[in-house]
């Protein structure tokens, strides 16, 4: 192939054309980079042609555009104009690939004859196809100029080619790949000419840190689709049908409320309502993304539809201020004016889960809780986190809830685990210090112990105000608790009939909670059908809340020292941080707490 017929970068890229495709395009064509590695949402479907193309896809039968999986894109796309596409894996061996044209594919077949041999016939192990893929790379960088061929290699499932490990633990044939790779993707020789090495793999963790750090190796993230991509495939897929037949959502509102979706699931979402019979309507909906999303998280995060605004909360009032301000901004649109997260502290049971499932509520957004996404194989957390992440970006906006913060999210300073902790960290503190993403993910980070949590999470800009939350003392309060947390269990109280409870100041909104519950059980099983006031009474008269003493002092006053805004501190509280040396005094009772609790 001759120079003047070399592949460049097209000047009009189609509007569908997705921008990580563009940036690889860029980083090729401005001659600085050979070798690639493509990460993320590699496992979903690609849009292969556009509404020029009139053929069919087998997954989504659209009108006017296919859709093909990342290496369709990339053979017909990205290198579509390529004299040679060669595509590897384990389970295949190296082969010519050229997506779903018949025509180029027995072309690229007898090219690749001439230049190797029969590909059918090399063993599918890695040594075999590197060693053949080395004496091409050598022939075309010899060849004549006329001779020479625009060369593309695509490597799927590459971190069982170049997996992780730590320097000097790989053997042998992994480190001899590992090296090959690199030595093509520094040479200068392969820059010059038309050769690129596209390695895909879901998980950035999975892969030699010595390959993705390269700086002659660019690492790409694949996203999830945007609104536009996801609006784009809901069109193709239903095709001519009008989508009102099987969907209570127009094509616009389906895109919108399908954030954080692949194209894959989306396609299940689209199929099911339209062959299986049940209509698309909002139970059905939120019960299907439910379920998508937490298995495209693998599980690592819940997926919860807030059933409660922040009126079901009792107490908290200044808190409770602050954030319907902030719910109200966010619904506005003014994204700059919201903290990036929230730290809600104070002693077990004050109802920090609660509270911050009812900010979701109250803004009317999704929320997620952080489940444990570590695990006990290499590399495997850092796969799984990076996974969460990327859903969360798509998903915006997104209340992420971390429960026990202070254990979950781990420290700089953690070892003893090979530096994961540490990764974990950086990881999750670099994406709450996004501020790309303020007010899309908003984190609540929930913990007891707040003293605990690093600075790096509680500094401004990234969980930005600080609410601790305290046991109630104010006896019309309490009161008031009763009857919501009775509304809440699915019975009826009166306010007229809660005695007076004698351990004010000492119960918990869980502690409460609970005896609202046994009341509850009491009252049904002597026929009533609400609870009444002589089961409330017995159950307050009996009830012993349990002893935390110290702990619970020792939770309080990490809680005070942590509040950013005196606003949110109750009276009593707010007296022990008045006065000079006030805060120097409570910093010195929090240090003897933590030494006596240490001691028990």
């Amino acid at each position: 192939m001759s120079a003047e017929s070399a592949p460049r970068r097209p000047s009009n890229l189609p509007p569908w054309f997705p921008a990580w495709a563009s940036q690889l395009a860029d980083l090729y064509f401005s001659g600085t980079t050979a070798a690639f590695v493509l990460h993320g949402n590699t496992y979903d479907l690609f849009r292969v042609g556009g509404d020029e193309d009139a053929r069919a896809s087998a997954t989504s039968a659209p009108a006017g555009a296919r859709y093909g999986v990342l290496s369709e894109f990339l053979a017909e796309q990205l290198f579509g104009r390529w004299s040679l596409v060669l595509h590897y894996d384990l389970g295949r061996g190296l082969r010519a690939f050229a997506g779903r044209d018949e025509q180029r594919l027995k072309e690229m077949v007898t090219l690749v004859n001439r230049k190797l041999g029969d590909l059918s016939t090399l063993p599918k192990d890695p040594n075999a196809a590197f060693a053949a893929l080395d004496r091409l790379v050598r022939n075309n960088i010899m060849a004549n100029e006329d001779d020479r061929l625009s060369v593309a290699v695509i490597m799927d499932q590459a971190s069982y080619v170049f997996p992780s490990g730590e320097p000097g633990r790989l053997n042998i044939q992994a480190s001899s790949h590992l090296v090959t790779m690199l030595n093509w993707a520094m040479s200068p020789h392969v820059k010059r000419l038309n050769m690129a090495f596209v390695m895909v793999d879901e998980k950035l963790a999975d892969l030699s840190d010595r390959l993705t750090g390269n700086p002659h190796v660019a690492a790409i993230d694949v996203p999830l689709p945007d609104d536009k991509m996801r609006a784009a495939f809901i069109a193709a897929a239903v095709g001519e049908t009008p989508i009102r037949e099987f969907s209570d959502f127009d094509v616009a509102e389906l895109a919108t409320l399908t954030a954080g979706i692949s194209l894959t699931d989306l396609n299940v979402l689209v199929q099911s309502a339209r062959e299986g019979g049940r209509r698309l309507d909002a139970a059905v909906f939120r019960a299907l993304k439910k379920r998508l999303l937490e298995r495209q998280c693998h599980g690592l995060l819940e997926f919860i539809e807030p059933r409660w605004t922040l009126d079901t909360v009792v107490g908290h009032d200044a808190a409770k201020a602050r954030l319907r301000e902030d719910a109200a901004l966010l619904k506005r649109g003014a994204l700059d004016t919201l903290p990036m997260g929230y730290l809600l502290c104070g002693p077990v049971g004050t109802g920090k889960s609660f509270l911050a499932q009812c900010v979701s509520g109250e803004i009317g957004v999704p929320c997620v809780i952080l489940k444990n996404f570590r695990s006990k194989y290499v590399g495997e957390t850092e796969g799984n986190l990076e996974r969460v992440l990327s859903v969360l970006r798509a998903m915006g906006p997104v209340v992420v809830v971390v429960d026990e913060a202070d254990a979950a999210l781990g420290s700089r300073e953690s070892d003893g685990d090979s530096g994961t902790s540490s990764r974990v960290f950086a990881m999750i503190a670099a994406q709450m210090g996004d501020t790309t993403y303020r007010g899309r993910i908003i984190w609540m980070l929930l913990t007891a112990r707040p003293d605990l949590l690093p600075i790096d999470l509680k500094r401004q800009g990234r969980a930005e105000v600080h609410v601790p939350l305290f046991y109630p003392t104010d006896d019309a309060e309490i009161r008031q608790m009763f009857v919501i947390l009775a509304k809440k269990l699915g019975s009826t109280l009166s306010a007229e009939d809660v005695p007076p409870v004698p351990q004010r100041g000492h119960l918990s909104g869980a502690d409460i909670e609970g005896m609202v519950g046994r009341a509850w059980r009491a009252s049904l099983l002597a026929g009533a059908d609400h609870i009444t006031r002589e089961s409330l009474a017995t159950v307050v008269e009996q009830f012993m809340p349990s002893t935390q003493g110290l702990e619970r002092e020792l939770q309080e006053t990490a809680a005070i020292l942590e509040c950013t805004d005196r606003q949110f501190l109750p009276a009593a509280m707010l007296d022990k941080t008045s006065g000079d040396g006030a805060r120097g005094a409570l910093q010195a009772r929090l240090t003897a707490l933590k030494q006596l609790v240490k001691e028990l």
